[in-house]
């Protein structure tokens, strides 16, 4: 069978073995991608870091009440539906690295509309178009890199999006310790206005990037697919073995070279969701059972409350000066930001399961102590315990870190990478409107939690829910190292049991055994 990619079709030092030294160029290319379009993240990640401490002063500033606050902190993620919906179906038309840019631009008028806020409604309209912008943001961003990425680094490039979501937390964080200074009217303003800076870079930057391979091949473009792929891959084995998956998955003869064809099976936006949601297959019930349950406990453990009201829970711990606060706030950000470090690193080496797994274990056992520490803080209101109050710090430290480390990077990098081409788009959508629900929800109602539940109180339910995502994850979320992502199919159409400890090569050169024919040829020319 004549190779699909061809010398004719590579330029000069392009065609290479393994361990040629151009393939660490090509890692950096990819690397520079998955680093630009994940850039889109601090969007998210500053926002929410930033309204931790901006809601103490606009509270006091515009002389708003507790349920105010909820509504204005937490309906931002309610907002990012809007946004995240019309994502996957934006994308499809327009490409990913267009949908990329347009988030861009939506959150920089989000931002400058926060910033000139004269009133509680109009900061209430900034925050919704800064919302459309964030939920764009994170549906596109890990699919574009997941999309682009070699095989044996899709893990560690794909958990860049948390990793920004992270930086852009502490960046936030930063951004409250500095201008707290300012005054009062001005100081808050400030801080939220200046979250519109990054995304003008951030728009700038993503233009000199390629497009997605399988947008491209959805698209018909198999020239211009071939030559990102040569540019990504690690080898050219590995290029050709991706481009006869997508090809398959598209519906286009293995044996075509052309430049730029016809794709005789388009999915339409309505086919898909029917088969998403109306007549799913077993296979896909699973796939959608794996990825939408695994952005809700994300949010459900309850990260985004310590995130979004870690001044108010250090105040419960016993620290009472401003300052204090917000400098044990940045420790928070500082922290949340290095344990990410950990998973990106290790995700493609260790696998997907240990490190989710161990990370929600060490959040049960950190939000436990946690729980118990402010509970024994609140039964003793006019005795100082020094060391519940240590404990309390402590555990915040290590539950976020846990998080950062496993749960939070793995649930974009596990959700991006599971669904069938035909329906990533709109299947990675679903999982980020389940994401941005449950942290609305939290971020609404979790002052309101505390004064029902009292805040050590709606940490020991935070742990419950712990305990029962740890479970959900052990049971129902197979091993995806090293696989392609055309075989997600077949690692679904089977009990995980069966395929947890059945792993394939990492270097992206082999096709994993899906039983068809075009497969079986990618096996002869890989080797």
């Amino acid at each position: 069978m004549e190779n699909l990619i061809s010398e004719k079709n590579v330029g000069p030092g392009e065609v290479k073995s393994p361990d040629h030294p151009q393939n660490k160029s090509n890692k950096t290319f990819a690397s520079a991608c998955a680093i630009l379009a994940s850039m889109t993240s601090i969007m998210l990640g500053y926002d929410t870091g930033v309204m931790s401490g901006a809601a103490i002063f606009i509270q006091e500033d515009l002389q708003i009440n507790d349920v105010q606050l909820e509504v204005l902190v937490g309906t931002i993620n309610l907002y990012s539906l809007v946004g995240s919906a019309l994502a996957g179906r934006t994308s499809d038309w327009i490409g990913r690295k267009l949908t990329i840019v347009l988030a861009a631009g939506i959150f920089f008028v989000g931002a400058l509309l926060m910033g000139l806020a004269p009133s509680y409604a109009f900061l209430m309209v900034g925050r919704f178009v800064a919302g459309v912008g964030v939920g764009y943001a994170m549906m596109i961003a890990p699919v574009y890199t997941t999309e682009l990425a070699p095989t044996a680094a899709r893990g560690y490039l794909t958990s860049f999006p948390e990793i920004f979501i992270n930086f852009g937390v502490l960046l936030g964080y930063l951004s409250n310790f500095v201008f707290a200074r300012l005054s009062l009217r001005v100081g808050w303003r400030v801080m939220l206005g200046v979250g519109a800076i990054p995304s003008v870079f951030m728009a700038i930057g993503v233009l000199v990037m390629p497009e997605s391979p399988r947008w491209l091949v959805l698209k018909g473009r198999l020239g211009d697919a071939r030559r990102v792929l040569l540019r990504t891959c690690d080898s050219k084995e590995e290029a050709q073995t991706r481009l006869l998956g997508i090809q398959e998955a598209a519906g286009i003869p293995a044996d075509c070279m052309d430049e730029v064809v016809e794709v005789p099976k388009v999915e339409k936006g309505h086919e898909v969701w029917k088969e998403l949601i109306l007549h799913p297959t077993p296979t896909v019930k699973r796939i959608l059972v794996a990825a939408i349950g695994i952005h809700f406990f994300q949010q459900a453990s309850g990260i985004d409350a310590v995130v979004l009201y870690s001044p108010r829970i250090f105040k419960a711990a016993g620290i009472v000066s401003r300052n204090a606060l917000l400098g044990a706030t940045v420790a928070v950000g500082c922290v949340k930001t290095f344990s990410i470090l950990i998973s990106t690193f290790f995700v493609d080496k260790v696998g997907r399961r240990p490190i989710l797994l161990s990370s929600v274990g060490g959040m049960i056992v950190a939000v436990t102590l946690l729980a118990f520490g402010l509970t024994m803080i609140e039964h003793n209101p006019h005795k100082k315990l020094s060391w519940a109050l240590g404990l309390c710090i402590a555990m915040i430290l290590l539950y976020v870190g846990f998080f950062s480390m496993g749960l939070g990077p793995i649930a974009w990098v596990y959700s991006s990478e599971i669904y069938p081409l035909r329906l990533r788009a709109q299947g990675t959508s679903m999982g980020v409107a389940m994401n941005r629900v449950m942290s609305g929800i939290i971020g609404t109602t979790f002052l309101s939690m505390t004064k029902a539940l009292t805040t050590g109180g709606s940490f020991f339910l935070f742990a419950g829910v712990c305990v029962i995502a740890w479970l959900f994850f052990f049971m129902f979320l197979p091993e995806t190292r090293g696989r392609n992502l055309e075989d997600m199919d077949a690692l679904f159409k089977s009990r995980w049991r069966r395929n947890q400890n059945r792993e394939e090569p990492s270097d992206g050169r082999r096709a994993t055994q899906l039983g068809t024919t075009n497969y079986a040829q990618v096996d002869q020319l890989s080797h």
